[in-house]
């Protein structure tokens, strides 16, 4: 599909109803952990992410980052740019500072769509609201030093591919998780963020990952 077909269809998906916890489930975990001790699941912590876009060489992409493994319980893990509000703020407004602090991202460059649906975090206490945004042109990028070990790239056409989703057996604070995961660059996708792109690409049509 063109990037500007795909830009258009994503456009007017985003206006009309989304698919939520349908879409979410295809990438969720099969044991997603429930909320922590002393937090209180009708009030999780409110966060945004960017799921930003941009045409390169033919290709529309996606900015994702890998995280540096001080950040504790999700270090090394794969993430939309974003994280907790400030007061006042917002999604829009967190989703944008926080890519600007995370990856240098000049926000003058960049057309927000609209929202998916938010995904809770239990792990973390959190509540994510994606904010969709298209920039103009390839965005110049710098990880911060402290939060991003990495910035990814990737096209949209390798996440819709039928092989794109792998079963992954995933060992994280000394447990096992199964989780379907996309694999990008030969790094598992997986959780809140998976979640996240399962609801993007079934905009666009995609219809789930194949047996696994």
């Amino acid at each position: 599909m063109r990037p500007g077909t795909t830009l258009a269809r994503l456009k007017s998906a985003l206006a009309g109803a989304r698919p939520g916890a349908l879409a979410h489930d295809r990438m969720s975990p099969r044991s997603r952990r429930g909320w922590p001790a002393g937090v209180d699941a009708s009030r999780p912590r409110q966060a945004a992410g960017l799921v930003l876009l941009f045409e390169h060489e033919t290709a529309l992409r996606l900015i994702l980052t890998v995280r540096t493994d001080r950040l504790g319980r999700h270090g090394g893990q794969v993430s939309l740019p974003g994280g907790a509000l400030d007061l006042g703020e917002t999604f829009e407004q967190a989703a944008l500072r926080e890519a600007k602090e995370e990856i240098g991202l000049v926000s003058e460059t960049v057309r927000i769509l609209g929202r998916l649906t938010p995904v809770d975090v239990p792990v973390s206490g959190f509540r994510l609201h994606p904010v969709v945004a298209v920039s103009g042109v390839r965005p110049s990028l710098q990880p911060s030093a402290v939060e991003v070990a990495r910035i990814l790239e990737v096209p949209l056409d390798e996440l819709m591919a039928p092989d794109a989703v792998r079963r992954q057996a995933i060992a994280r604070e000394g447990q096992t998780v199964d989780a379907p995961s996309f694999l990008v660059e030969g790094i598992p996708v997986w959780g809140a963020t998976a979640m996240v792109l399962a609801e993007l690409l079934t905009l666009l049509g995609w219809e789930g990952p194949a047996e696994i």
